[in-house]
């Protein structure tokens, strides 16, 4: 019963993206694109959107593949963390 009754928290969501700017002090900008299917066209639609992560040891660069994680907000704006980097940029 006791089991039951205990509250778990949902998993986190995570997002892979690009980074488009780390001018910011322990923050970045990630781009995210994602695909989804017009419903009169039945085409396929590209969507970018932008999130703001918080990155702690400033390792991010432009063009780095990285994945982020929600988290609780850390400013006005930023609501992600940096999970870890995929793959550097050339």
């Amino acid at each position: 019963m006791e089991d039951q009754a205990k509250k778990t928290r949902g998993e986190r969501q995570v997002k892979t993206g690009v980074v488009v700017s780390n001018k910011m002090d322990k923050t970045v900008i990630v781009s995210v694109e994602r695909k989804f299917m017009h419903p009169l066209y039945l085409r396929y639609v590209k969507r970018t959107t932008k999130f703001r992560a918080h990155d702690q040891d400033n390792k991010c660069n432009i063009g780095d593949v990285v994945s982020i994680v929600s988290s609780r907000p850390l400013s006005k704006t930023k609501r992600w963390r940096l999970k870890e980097v995929v793959r550097r940029a050339v």
